[in-house]
């Protein structure tokens, strides 16, 4: 693919590893400047942009927790400060922990509700000057397939992702006269580590893709980039499923 993201700056919340270390890759190999955040592993962070420098590309790693507005407010200052602007923001930090409802806490029911859809507020409200600044940000939440599909002990996950959906289609009507897109990826279940022993999460149990595999983090950044680049321009307020045909919707 050509650079279509040249000029661009892009911040990636929870890019330490996993679909957002994708995401943040495929940002920078179109061309974006890159913030690479992770919640408190700068290491993480760090590897994610030596990775990105050593292609050529250029990256800042931050570390923020984006459920913390102070802090969400610092990395965005940092990245205006290092590259000139903000253009694209991917909403990716998640807490994905099970619990049974019965048993759940407040505390643990805003642990998770806090990081996804809090933080996705405070990232929003942090970049909005600059979005409007640029004159063509780029909002992109990333969704959840059980908030589609329903899966037991994940309420707290499920609300949180299924709100991210209402998120971007109240956002996309609001910042539609500032040139502002605001869409939202769901991946599929996705091949990721695992710590040995961790049991498989209940949700996987009765998901079948029919293209017959898992997906990768490559399959959700392929779409993120494009929803970042110039071609998605009549892109705005959906939810594009990449689920390999698990869910159909």
């Amino acid at each position: 693919m050509t650079q279509e993201l040249a000029g661009r700056v892009a911040i990636v919340t929870g890019a330490g590893r996993n679909i957002g270390r994708g995401i943040a890759l495929a940002l920078a190999d179109g061309g974006a400047a890159v913030v690479v955040n992770a919640r408190a592993n700068l290491k993480e962070a760090e590897a994610v942009a030596s990775e990105i420098a050593r292609t050529g590309g250029k990256a800042l790693a931050v570390t923020a927790d984006v459920a913390d507005a102070d802090a969400v407010n610092k990395m965005v200052t940092a990245a205006a400060e290092k590259f000139g602007r903000v253009d694209i923001l991917v909403n990716n930090a998640a807490v994905r922990v099970e619990q049974a409802f019965e048993a759940m806490t407040l505390a643990q029911w805003r642990a998770v509700t806090a990081v996804i859809l809090d933080g996705a507020f405070n990232c929003v409200k942090a970049c909005l000057p600059h979005f409007k600044q640029s004159g063509s940000g780029v909002i992109v939440n990333i969704g959840g397939l059980s908030a589609h599909t329903g899966a037991a002990r994940r309420p707290h996950v499920i609300a949180a992702k299924a709100g991210l959906i209402g998120l971007t289609r109240a956002l996309a009507h609001e910042f539609a006269a500032d040139k502002i897109r605001v869409n939202t990826v769901t991946p599929g279940l996705m091949a990721r580590p695992r710590p040995a022993g961790a049991p498989v999460p209940a949700h996987h149990a009765f998901v079948h893709a029919l293209a017959g595999r898992l997906g990768e983090p490559t399959d959700i950044a392929a779409a993120v980039r494009f929803l970042c680049s110039p071609g998605a321009s009549f892109i705005t307020g959906q939810n594009i499923q990449v689920n390999g045909g698990a869910f159909l919707g």
